[in-house]
């Protein structure tokens, strides 16, 4: 039994999802907009200018007789970003947006399912805003529609978001997510309905499927793996410096940055942050305000930012509405503890106080005492952090992808 997976821009989780039904002989074929592959034209192009975000996409080899692609509008949308060129990648509207990608990959993956389904395509796995009209033709030929879940309901969201909007109305123009229009969340709203099974990478995320209006088919939590472990990770002496800080993400209050910089601002120079991610928009006064007082790196390479979680004592993620929060593992496979919430994959990662430390979500003060404990007692740092370490040696990625095949075979 074969299963087709889709996802219009790929990413680490799909890419391994690809790997491990490739590896378990269960693919029938992958689908994204772009993919790289050693010596092709496209890996070329990706050392050019405008085009380096295709580096992102390469893919083994092995999957490449697998792969089908619909670059165009993708590489446009990469290029009109490099350009500034607003109004095409405008949210929803624009010709080049991130939702005119995704239908137009997911129309052409409907299209191509009635050949898929003549060499034995069984069921078809893809991820939300990109499965509706697929999932649609593949009712229609009986195939069954497994459903990726990346982040919690948008009903949920909504309901956490405003609690935000009020607490911190100035932060408001970075929750972009209380932007999307009706008709984009009904499209969300039947690709679940149509799902013949869910799949979600936290307790979290599925909790919040209970805000859903109606019946769901059964839902299935896979936590995402860890990276490889650091080799030789150093700690400082307990003390004998500064408390370092490390917040890696998207600049949004969503991620709870309004209590991170609340919270550290007591302490003066016995802490520092640093900041990496970029702006969701520049339209936010307090965020351009706070990032003046820190150190704030926009953007950095994916090794470079793992090397970064080597140099510092603690990743700070407070983020209030997360589907996972793979910066978590990353920083934990580094031998770098977390202080998180309840509202990421944190629960289903970190014991408490062992390797890292959870905390309530929208709590400015919670996040203000976990700090002021590991001032107190920097000690628990390099013990948290070994402890991290190996929680992250038990889960690699290769138990995720065994783990995410067993299921989809055992449906089939």
């Amino acid at each position: 039994m074969k299963v087709l997976i889709s996802h219009p821009t790929s990413n680490e989780c799909n890419r391994a999802a690809t790997y491990g039904l490739l590896e378990a002989g269960m693919l029938a074929r992958f689908h994204t907009s772009v993919a790289t592959f050693p010596g092709d034209v496209l890996e070329k192009l990706s050392s050019a200018g405008p085009f380096t975000a295709l580096s992102r996409r390469s893919l083994n080899k092995k999957l490449k007789p697998f792969t089908s692609t619909w670059p165009w509008m993708e590489i446009g949308r990469q290029v009109a970003l490099k350009a500034g060129l607003k109004s095409l990648v405008k949210h929803e509207k624009g010709m080049l947006s991130v939702d005119s990608v995704y239908q137009n990959f997911d129309r052409r993956v409907a299209a191509d399912l009635i050949k898929s389904k003549l060499h034995g395509t069984a069921a078809i796995y893809a991820y939300q805003d990109g499965a509706l009209h697929s999932f649609r033709k593949a009712k229609t030929l009986g195939i069954k529609c497994f459903y990726d879940l990346p982040i919690g309901h948008w009903r949920t969201a909504r309901n956490l978001l405003k609690i935000e909007q009020e607490r911190w109305p100035d932060w408001t123009p970075t929750l972009t997510g209380l932007m999307d229009s009706d008709i984009k969340l009904a499209r969300q709203d039947e690709e679940l309905r149509l799902a013949d099974q869910i799949f979600v990478a936290s307790r979290f995320t599925a909790d919040t499927l209970k805000d859903f209006p109606g019946i769901l088919s059964p839902i299935q939590v896979v936590p995402f793996g860890f990276p490889e472990t650091a080799k030789n990770r150093e700690y400082h002496k307990a003390g004998s410096r500064p408390l370092k800080l490390l917040f890696v993400g998207g600049l949004s209050q969503r991620k709870g940055l309004a209590d991170l910089f609340a919270a550290v601002e007591s302490f003066g120079k016995h802490v520092e942050l640093t900041i990496v991610g970029l702006k969701t928009t520049n339209e936010c006064r307090p965020l351009n305000e706070a990032l003046a007082k820190h150190k704030w790196i926009p953007t950095l390479p994916h090794q470079q930012v793992l090397e970064l979680m080597q140099k510092n004592d603690v990743l700070v993620f407070p983020s209030l509405f997360e589907g996972f929060g793979l910066v978590i593992t990353e920083a934990m496979s580094q031998g770098m503890p977390v202080i998180t919430t309840e509202r990421t994959a944190g629960p289903d990662l970190i014991t408490h106080d062992h390797d890292g430390w959870l905390i309530k979500a929208g709590s400015t003060i919670a996040l203000q005492e976990a700090i002021e404990q590991l001032l107190i007692h920097p000690e628990k740092l390099a013990y948290a952090g070994i402890e991290a370490m190996q929680t992250a040696i038990k889960r690699p990625w290769e138990v995720y992808k065994k783990e995410l095949t067993e299921i989809i075979s055992k449906s089939l």
